[in-house]
Formats: structure tokens, sequence, C-alpha cells
């Protein structure tokens, strides 16, 4: 959940990328609104709640973005496992270019590595940054599948989207630690049971969260070969199985030299939440005007079930049924 202050700002955006500009700040006054979890307000548009940078993002993308067929999108409801994912993907993708001892991911953030894509957008005052990034161009994004225009969720797309998902109960937690990390200082922390009224009313950055799940989920299950949809807990419980699932559908599956160099159990250790979070650079702390979000806010536990420290019994059935009723008739769980 990048914000916009990540990229410099633009002096002289060119006349496209102007027009698209002031047509979202007209737009801004006109939706409904609510106050943000930590600074800003959220905007109800298209149906989900968002931040105004991430409005100004999507109607960029859908104005000006030009898809390329091995374009490939990390997607992800944010506090779902989007630096697990960044990381995985961009391991994938390179893993015959670097050696694991002195890989990327051992001196940088996925967050560098996997550019938001509704962030890089706005660099340079027009997609000539985005344009310039080599294929296979690899983009993170938290936007709903439903805001990405037809021609990369079409069939005649070849673009592929990568989606993961977790237990809305872990998912609220960690979004309130989250919120609670990057409010300023002068204000007082945001209590567990107001964030939770609003998490169920689906006002949060780019909820309702599972409206957002079932728009990839319902994407992976009408195009199984333009979107994969990946659940977290799997994740913990068969990170091999998984790995070797996203290898497959990205069209780069494991060699049998591969498998027996134990390729896909370095991937796994490398991108574990234990590795991870042990690298000196995911343990900058550091936050300015440019960079809001320090690396260390990234990783807290990365635990399934942690909501059980949090939630009290009646938190955790209200949100299992709310669960049960979006989900109903869908034919996906969380289970």
């Amino acid at each position: 959940m990048e914000t916009l202050n990540f990229f410099p700002s633009v002096e002289t955006p060119d006349e496209g990328y102007q027009k698209t500009i002031k047509n979202c700040h007209e737009l801004l006054p006109t939706l409904p609104q609510s106050k943000g979890w930590w600074i800003d307000q959220l905007f109800q548009y298209q149906g989900f709640w968002k931040l105004s940078f991430s409005i100004r993002g999507s109607m960029l993308i859908n104005d000006h973005f030009k898809p390329r067929p091995t374009d490939i999108i990390v997607a992800t409801s944010p506090k779902c496992g989007t630096t697990w994912l960044r990381a995985l993907v961009f391991s994938i993708i390179n893993r015959a270019s670097f050696d694991f001892s002195h890989h990327p991911l051992r001196k940088a953030n996925p967050r560098e590595l996997v550019p938001f894509f509704e962030g890089i957008i706005h660099k340079d005052g027009s997609t000539s940054f985005v344009d310039g990034i080599p294929s296979p161009r690899l983009l993170s994004t938290h936007l709903p599948y439903s805001l990405f225009p037809t021609c990369m969720t079409d069939d005649t797309s070849a673009c592929r989207f990568v989606y993961i998902c977790r237990d809305p109960k872990d998912v609220f937690v960690s979004k309130w630690h989250f919120a609670n990390k990057l409010r300023p200082k002068e204000l007082p922390p945001l209590s567990l049971e107001e964030t939770f009224d609003l998490f169920c009313k689906g006002v949060s950055h780019y909820g309702p969260f599972w409206d957002h799940v079932l728009g990839y989920w319902k994407a992976s299950v009408e195009s199984p070969k333009k979107v994969l949809f990946l659940k977290y807990e799997d994740v913990k419980k068969e990170p091999l199985c998984c790995v070797r699932k996203v290898a497959e559908f990205l069209g780069v599956p494991f060699t049998p030299e591969e498998e027996n160099k134990e390729i896909v159990e370095q991937i796994v250790k490398l991108c574990s939440f234990e590795s991870m979070s042990n690298q000196d650079v995911n343990k900058l702390d550091k936050r300015d005007q440019q960079r809001p979000i320090s690396n260390s806010d990234f990783f807290r536990k990365g635990e399934v079930g942690d909501w059980v420290n949090h939630l009290s019994p009646q938190m955790a059935e209200k949100l299992d049924q709310i669960t049960e009723q979006k989900l109903q008739d869908t034919g996906f769980n969380f289970h």
C-alpha cells in the first residue's frame, strides 16, 4: 500500500497525462467519501474504497497503459502476502540470472524489484517510465480485477495475473497493525473496534475485501490461463507445491536438472518470511516524504491464525458470518 509520495513530482506531464489528471480532479469531489485508516480520505470509486492517488493511477492505466503479452501482474488485496508474492514471482522468472548467495532479494526489498503499478504509472508525467521497463515486465498491484482495462483482461490479451488471498480475519488484524504503524504520531491510535466496524462495512483500502477476492476468483475460473488464484494458507502449508504451480502457470516450469539441484527448495527458503525479514535491507525503519512506508513496515509475523490473539469470539463469528454470506453460491471458500 505505497503512496504517491514514493514517486518524484512531475513538472511537465504530457498532454494526455494532464487530461487524465484533470478528469480525476474533477471526479474526486463527486465520489462518496469516508475517513482513511491512517492518512487521507477514502473515496468510493467503481464500487471500491481507494485513496485519491490510487484512483488517479487506475485512470492513468486505463487511459494510457499499453500491455504486452509477456506482462505479469502480481495482484493482492493489501496485507494478503504481497511482499512474498513479489519476491516469489521475481525469483522464478529470474532464477537463471542470479546466484542464490548473491541474490537481489538479499540487498533490496521486493517492492524495489517489482514496482507498484498504480504508483509507477505516475512517474515522469507519462507512461514512458513503465513503457521503458524491459520484458517481461513484473508489476505489483492492489487494484480490483474489474478496474483493469479490457485490453488487459479480455481473451485477446496474453498478459497474466497471479493473485493471492488470505483469511479475512488475519487480513483485518494485519491491516489494523499496518495502519497504526503509518498513522502520524500526533493522531491517536486506531482502536480495534473502530477499524473492525469499518472493515465489516467494506470501508478499507481497496475494499470491500470480499468483492476484491471474488473478482479475481471468478476471473481465474473463467480464464485459468490468464489468472492464477492462490491462498496464503496453502502457501504456508505446501510451499514447494505452490512454487511449482506458479512456475507452470508462467510458462517456465522447473526442469529435471533444476529439481535435482533443489532450485525449488532454494526459492522457498529465499522467499520465506524468516529469510526476508532477517535481511538487513528489510530491517530499515526509515520513513520520509519520498518513502512514507519503511521496509520494516512490511514485516510483522506472517503467521496463519494470528487473529485469535486479537479478535474476540464475537468479532470472529461476525466476520465468519459476513464471509459466508458474501461467498454464498460462488463456489469459493477460504478453507
